[in-house]
Order: structure tokens, then C-alpha cells, then sequence
């Protein structure tokens, strides 16, 4: 390879717990909407801390036992309530993130951000955050055929829809779940960073295939330095 093509041009970013701080407000809005819906969320939370990352949607169709009106009766009541949340102002970014993808784009990558929220739910954190003209390409699991995490299908609808990238191994995916680490691993990212601002540990990234483990998103520019090196 030549080094221009060692260049990882595309670079698929997580938002919740990766690019954006939000205090816990997905337990929240599950156990609100689990609430709304006259169910308990102490049998639920742990499903959901452990599947964090994940379509929404799905999440609830396991929950309920693959009934559908159900889940979306909860998904909708979810999706309300962290509305709600966003609305009252409790979001900001993770420390460093805005800077890490001004950075990246000004190198002339692209940069896509992604999310397992719908995408009413995608567009409010957007314009809560001030974002619009900061980020790129925007992709919620609606966007990629219905299927999210830890599916590989953001990821590959983002290399798609840009073309950035003329092979998977120059995409980087960074995340703070295990379902981001899988799916970017299945999507074969040269690089699969985790993050630690979010829902999971190291062992549990690295276990999910994490080539890479960061503090924070705001070290991403520089890992995507060192190994263009």
C-alpha cells in the first residue's frame, strides 16, 4: 500500500457515552417509558445496561417477548421520554469530542456519527449540542435497513452513502459499548476504538474486539496519527 492508501478517511463515531455525555439519561428514559407502560424496570435495567449500543426497538422486542405492538409502544414512550431529557438541557458533549471531530475533518476525513436512537431522538441530541454544522453524515438504524448494533450495517451504510473509503480496512469505528466493538469489527475496520466515557470497561471492549482503548474520544486523532505513521 501506498501511503495514501493507509489513510483511514472514514471515521464512524458513536454518540451516547462516546461523543456525548449523557449522565445516564438512556437508563432513565427506559425506566421511564417502562413505567408509562406499567411495567417494572428493575427486571429490565440489567438487559439494557448489557445490550447499551443496540437498535432501541430491539431491545424492546426482547423485552417483550417479540411482541410488537408492545415494543413499540415502549419504544415510543423511550423515545419521549429522552426527548424529554434532551429538551431540559441534560446532554453535553464528552470533554475534547468537538474539538476531536473538527480535528479529524480538518484533516480531510469524514466523519459520520451514529446511534442505536431513532431518529427524532438523533436529530434533538444534534440540535441540543449545537451540531449541525460541526458533524457530516448522520446514520440511525432506520437509516441502514432497520438493522442496528451489533449488526456491522451502520458502519458499511456509512462507507456506502460517502465513499470516502475504497476499502473496509481504512474505516475507524470508535465506541464505548462491546455492540460498537462487534460491529465494527464485523465490519472490518482497520480500527476499533473503545472508549472509556461510557457503558463498558476495557476487558469487556477488547473482548469484543477493540484493537484500541482510549480514555476518551479526544485521543482518537491522535491514535489515527500514530498509525498512519
Amino acid at each position: 500500500m501506498t501511503e495514501k492508501n493507509k489513510k483511514h478517511d472514514l471515521v464512524v463515531l458513536d454518540m451516547a457515552g462516546t461523543t456525548v455525555a449523557d449522565g445516564g439519561l438512556v437508563e432513565q428514559a427506559f425506566t421511564a417509558a417502562a413505567e408509562r407502560l406499567g411495567e417494572d424496570p428493575a427486571t429490565m435495567i440489567d438487559y439494557v445496561r448489557a445490550t447499551m449500543g443496540e437498535s432501541k426497538i430491539t431491545v424492546f422486542r426482547h423485552l417483550f417477548g417479540g411482541d410488537e405492538t408492545r415494543a413499540r409502544q415502549a419504544n415510543l414512550a423511550f423515545e419521549e421520554a429522552y426527548g424529554e431529557l434532551v429538551a431540559g438541557g441534560r446532554i453535553a458533549p464528552v470533554p475534547g469530542a468537538a474539538e476531536a471531530i473538527a480535528t479529524l475533518r480538518e484533516q480531510g476525513r469524514t466523519v459520520v456519527l451514529t446511534t442505536g436512537f431513532a431518529r427524532v431522538t438523533q436529530d434533538a441530541i444534534l440540535d441540543a449540542l449545537g451540531w449541525r454544522d460541526l458533524v457530516g453524515p448522520t446514520l440511525c438504524p432506520a437509516d441502514a435497513g432497520g438493522r442496528g448494533r451489533p449488526y456491522p450495517d451502520m458502519v458499511l451504510a456509512a462507507l456506502l452513502r460517502t465513499a470516502a473509503v475504497d476499502d473496509v480496512r481504512r474505516i475507524v469505528v470508535a465506541g464505548d459499548t462491546s455492540y460498537d466493538m462487534l460491529s465494527g469489527s464485523r465490519a472490518g475496520a482497520g480500527i476499533v476504538a473503545g472508549v472509556l466515557t461510557g457503558a463498558h470497561d476495557e476487558p469487556a471492549l477488547r473482548r469484543h474486539g477493540a484493537t484500541h482503548v482510549l480514555a476518551s474520544v479526544a485521543g482518537l486523532p491522535s491514535l489515527i496519527g500514530e498509525s498512519e505513521a
